[in-house]
């Protein structure tokens, strides 16, 4: 039997946007379908009306992705579960990390992908990464030179393996101009906000290295000699080339995973880095080479590590720690894999952050890679829609400034990839059939990228009892003053999800399984995120007793600010409630 094929008919209002055509290929949950007659898109996010909230709702069982809906004062609840948890967000309190973007990568196996499909749906795809009608990605990151995804091994002046040290023989490749360029363009051009490239180095040329290949290896002699500054150079050459075609580089990283060189069965493009090299690299070499170049912090955000997240304080304390070398540093990249441990991801972050508080952090990599399986792409998966939501709220609610996926497109092998090291993506190309497939990570990307804008800060939160294990949540304000409370329910059970503000009460049946955005623009106080049962509803409305006596709804006139503050305060004080994630 194939994949079961139907179109969503969704309960949100549509507002004349093209719905998800749903396949099913026995993961959990469907895909997406898009071909040259069809394809779901999303709505622009606009400034909510007095008296609304928008939901935005994606779920397992019920088909939604994304679907809308418009609350208003006064509108029937749409369901009670007797579930009984109470958010409790203050735009008035202080706030905390302002979001940089969210994104994925221009990958050359990502371009050859797009380049196989239609020139229609090639737009329409880059469309569904960067434009308004998607979910509105604000990063782009771009590989300098080759990496596993790329169909071969190469760099930007291999040279037959023969000493180049002035680069005479440094160019771009053809799979620049083919795989990179022009999708990168564009999706400049389609972007509804300013995309922002960030560059990463997999290898250098192999002539630079103790090895003398492009896997493994590490720079020959130390920071400050012949091979570090060629390096430096390398990277100052590339940010050039890109400058010249119309594409300047927003962030760099000194090399993408520098551990990787430890491995000695490692099987693709690396090049190792201690935190001590790094550091020295950064002060002698490439900080000065940037520095000269017209790439300093102010126009080009270098980023130290870039690598698995375990070791992340350990080599932020050996650079922030060093003057000379956090003079040219604005942060640390990480990478979401071997990411089990949640609790050891909030120790990292946390700590990190407490060295380094003008420092950002940010996610730079991430992608599903199904270790042990046969098939590296599994379509329509549920379970990886809950492990990127997950993953995206934990490191947001600690400190992280947006998020980064892999490759942007990929084909149903999870390829191609010279190293034969597949894995899955948000949007998977079949060639073959002329359509491509939006993954339910997709959507668990844009539950973020589409609604923290760069420049939101994540909001200070409460609640009136720990959190339900089956429930994460995190809440931010926008440039334009809106709020965003995401949400994501990963139990068997629904949830109740009342938003109360200063001017509106609504109730929102969370069905199990499924991540909400509740928005709002019109309020300049505090606000309740209320997840409970009637009681507790029943408990909050005589709490503010002086504004209402109706059991269903709250309503609270604006000229009482302070009356209003000193509920909110007696509530959370009385009840010895304050906790944080």
């Amino acid at each position: 039997m194939g994949p079961a094929l139907s179109s969503n008919s969704s309960s949100a209002t549509a507002y004349g946007r093209e719905q998800c055509v749903h396949r099913d290929y026995g993961h959990g949950s469907t895909v997406c379908v898009c071909d040259e007659n069809h394809c779901d898109n999303l709505d622009p996010i606009v400034v909510t009306a007095n008296g609304v909230v928008t939901v935005y709702e994606t779920s397992q069982l019920g088909g939604h992705r994304l679907d809308k809906t418009e609350l208003r004062f006064g509108d029937p609840s749409n369901g009670r579960t007797g579930r009984s948890q109470t958010i409790i967000v203050d735009k008035a309190k202080e706030t905390y990390q302002q979001i940089l973007g969210f994104g994925g990568a221009f990958t050359d196996s990502a371009g050859l992908n797009i380049r196989s499909l239609p020139a229609g749906l090639q737009e329409r795809l880059i469309g569904d990464y960067f434009a308004d009608t998607g979910i509105e990605y604000t990063f782009g990151r771009i590989p300098i030179g080759g990496a596993d995804f790329s169909t071969r091994a190469y760099t930007y002046d291999d040279n037959n393996n023969v000493f180049d040290f002035e680069l005479n023989n440094w160019k771009l490749e053809q799979d620049d101009f083919d795989y990179k360029i022009p999708f990168i363009k564009s999706a400049l051009k389609a972007s509804s906000n300013k995309l922002q490239l960030i560059a990463s180095t997999w290898s250098p040329p192999a002539w630079l290295k103790d090895n003398g290949k492009l896997v493994g290896g590490y720079l020959i002699g130390a920071p400050g000699g012949q091979h570090y500054k060629t390096y430096a150079n390398y990277i100052v050459k590339f940010l050039d080339a890109y400058k010249a075609q119309g594409i300047p580089i927003w962030g760099l990283t000194v090399v993408n995973e520098p551990l990787n060189s430890k491995d000695p069965n490692w099987r693709f493009n690396c090049l190792g880095f201690t935190p001590e090299t790094q550091r020295d690299f950064i002060k002698l070499d490439l900080g000065p080479a940037l520095q000269r170049a017209g790439y300093g912090l102010n126009s080009t955000h270098l980023m130290i590590y870039d690598d698995n997240f375990r070791q992340l304080y350990d080599w932020a304390r050996v650079i922030y720690g060093d003057r000379e070398a956090a003079q040219y540093v604005s942060g640390a990249a990480f990478h979401w894999y071997q990411n089990q441990n949640y609790s050891e991801v909030i120790e990292v972050l946390d700590k990190t952050r407490a060295i380094g508080a003008d420092k950002f952090m940010l996610n730079t990599e991430g992608c599903e890679e199904w270790a042990g399986l046969t098939e590296h792409v599994q379509l329509g998966s549920w379970h990886s829609f809950e492990r990127y939501v997950n993953d995206i709220m934990i490191d947001l609610n600690h400190w992280s400034a947006g998020w980064v996926d892999w490759n942007l497109a990929l084909d149903p092998t999870g390829g191609p990839n010279w190293a034969k090291n597949f894995v899955d993506a948000p949007i998977i190309v079949n060639a073959v059939k002329r359509e491509y497939y939006k993954q339910p990570v997709y959507y668990a990307l844009g539950h973020f990228s589409k609604f923290l804008t760069p420049g939101s800060k994540r909001m200070h939160k409460t609640h009136n009892k720990q959190l339900a294990a089956d429930l994460q949540s995190t809440a931010f304000v926008r440039p334009d003053g809106g709020t965003v409370v995401i949400a994501l329910n990963t139990g068997d059970q629904p949830i109740d999800l009342t938003s109360m503000l200063p001017m509106l009460q609504h109730a929102w049946n969370m069905l199990p399984k499924t991540a909400v955005n509740m928005c709002n623009h019109a309020y300049t106080e505090a606000s309740l995120i209320t997840i409970g049962s009637a009681d507790e509803q029943a408990f909050l409305t005589k709490l503010l007793s002086n504004y209402s006596t109706n059991a269903d709804r709250v309503w609270i006139n604006r000229p009482n600010t302070d009356n209003y503050g000193n509920v909110y305060n007696n509530y959370v004080d009385n009840t010895h409630y304050d906790y944080r994630d």
